[in-house]
């Protein structure tokens, strides 16, 4: 009777689990029996692993086989249990060492003809092997780059089983050493906010919503440059920390969608939703739930176009991942738990036509307008923090030779100003309780809790006077009051103001109108 073992890594949503892969070899009916709560790509592997050592070189003696995947309660998918099970079977032969493979961890899936293959999740799991206090990482050769991004631990990859045997032997020269992904460049915007013509007002909403992490929504007719403006807003969010990198890269890795040459993420996501997207897909599911497109959207952006064409449903399902910057997730098999802190940007037509409130061109009738906007519920605008009006653009603004042409800001000059608006946010809330996820990306007025409301947002009398008259023309709700507010510090911060003033709450009032305009009729 002849015993080995493996450590290995599984996913479960974005939690990692580190699992023993156990191999018994004994005298009986020759069979290769797998055990463990096994999906069937896991149970297939028997068949890959059998004919990979085989081509190999190694024959596999007609003995009693049995591999078991610990701890047997949790659910094992995928095929990155392979190169493991592989491994384990021949120690238990003693084609390998034991001893070799302490301390290491082993991760990846085997074509038959003996090579690794790449799997996806290699760097959550480098960061939990790491965790455990596992000192080695073997991985396939193609998701070294990606595993080499976690520090502190020795990355080793290889191309084919005979490689990493040859290397657990102590053969020199037949697996490879661990190498660094390549640093990847900063990227150049193809776009600027300095090719926008006119619309000054959507621009400075547009920046006070990135600058603060608040949610906008931009309502007008087809053409009048909604989506345009939305896709330039990555073009001014602030860099990412190394932290918020690795944060976001980890989520991408789950997926699959990691580029192995440039793995780490350095630009802030921007996820364009389209109207027909199911609700599995934008928060996440399955069986076994993996991230969906609020998740890839972590610290950046989510941009849903023609929002009124969106199911209902699938809208109201934004509502708790708006407010609590998380996803809960729970099946059968577990609860899971997905980040979900994004800035959401919304376009939509003001009716059907989208040509209202010009009574020349619009063509829809009382009801039909009220049908169609009907379709975005009250609670779900209560969590847009700016609404705002988006008008035709005027001939002036688009012609060069107009003399009332000017040459609008590019996006360098509005990203410096959020930036330093950024600095003191941060600032302000460190140490703060209730508030930041460890990496910064709560570290924004748009997350400020009661307590941070409070202490940071104190109105002098003639604020509390203009607040009050808000509140009782625009019909404010609680939910609403305090958007106001946070968005006149982002707007006081802009400033670089101590204190919010008349103006910046005057400003943050106004991009509360619009909500009241269509949505009271």
């Amino acid at each position: 009777m002849a015993f080995g073992m493996v450590m290995s890594a599984a996913v479960q949503g974005l939690h990692v689990e580190m699992i023993h892969v156990e191999a018994d070899v004994s005298n009986g009916l020759p069979m290769f029996h797998m055990v463990g709560y096994l999906s069937s790509e896991v149970k297939e592997a028997s068949e890959r692993v059998r004919t990979a050592i085989r081509n190999t070189g190694i024959q596999i003696p007609a003995r009693k086989v049995v591999v078991n995947l610990a701890p047997a309660t949790m659910r094992k998918k995928g095929s990155s249990f392979d190169l493991p099970i592989a491994l384990a079977v021949l120690a238990a032969l003693d084609l390998i060492p034991g001893q070799a493979l302490e301390g290491t961890a082993v991760v990846g899936e085997l074509g038959l003809d003996g090579r690794v293959q790449k799997v996806s999740g290699v760097l959550p799991v480098a960061a939990a092997v790491k965790e455990a206090g596992i000192r080695r990482l073997i991985l396939p050769v193609e998701n070294m780059a990606e595993g080499a991004l976690t520090e502190g631990i020795e990355v080793l990859g290889a191309e084919t089983l005979e490689q990493i045997c040859g290397y657990l032997n102590g053969k020199e020269q037949l697996f490879f050493s661990r190498k660094e992904g390549k640093p990847e460049e900063k990227e150049r915007f193809p776009i600027d906010f300095q090719e926008i013509r006119g619309q000054e007002m959507v621009r400075r909403a547009a920046e006070v919503a990135v600058a603060g992490g608040h949610n906008l929504l931009m309502v007008g007719p087809p053409g009048s440059g909604k989506s345009m403006i939305a896709r330039r807003i990555p073009t001014i969010l602030p860099p990412l920390s190394r932290g918020e990198s690795m944060e976001i890269t980890k989520i991408y890795s789950v997926l699959g969608l990691v580029d192995q040459e440039h793995p780490l993420k350095t630009e802030r996501p921007f996820r364009e939703v389209h109207h027909t997207v199911s609700r599995a897909a934008l928060i996440g599911g399955g069986m076994i739930p993996v991230p969906g497109e609020i998740s890839l959207a972590h610290g950046g952006v989510l941009f849903l176009d023609e929002l009124a064409e969106f199911p209902k449903p699938v809208l109201e399902s934004l509502r708790q991942p708006l407010e609590e910057k998380r996803i809960r997730l729970s099946r059968r098999h577990g609860n899971y738990e997905f980040p979900a802190d994004f800035m959401l940007v919304a376009a939509m037509n003001p009716c059907a036509c989208g040509n209202y409130p010009d009574p020349e061109r619009c063509r829809c009738l009382p009801h039909q307008i009220q049908q169609y906007l009907g379709k975005v519920s009250q609670p779900f605008l209560d969590r847009m923090d700016l609404c705002v009006e988006v008008s035709r653009v005027s001939y002036d603004s688009l012609c060069m030779k107009s003399e009332s042409f000017q040459i609008p800001e590019n996006s360098e000059t509005i990203r410096e100003r959020i930036c330093r608006a950024r600095e003191i946010q941060s600032s302000r809330y460190q140490g703060e309780t209730g508030i930041g996820s460890g990496n910064g990306f709560h570290l924004t007025n748009a997350s400020m809790g009661i307590r941070q409301l409070e202490h940071f947002c104190r109105l002098g009398k003639e604020e509390e006077r203009l607040m009050q008259q808000a509140y009782a023309t625009l019909h404010l709700t609680a939910r609403t009051y305090h958007k106001v507010l946070k968005v006149a510090r982002t707007i006081a911060d802009l400033e670089e103001s101590e204190v919010v003033r008349e103006p910046h709450l005057m400003e943050a009032i106004g991009y509360r109108g619009l909500d009241k305009k269509y949505w009271s009729r």
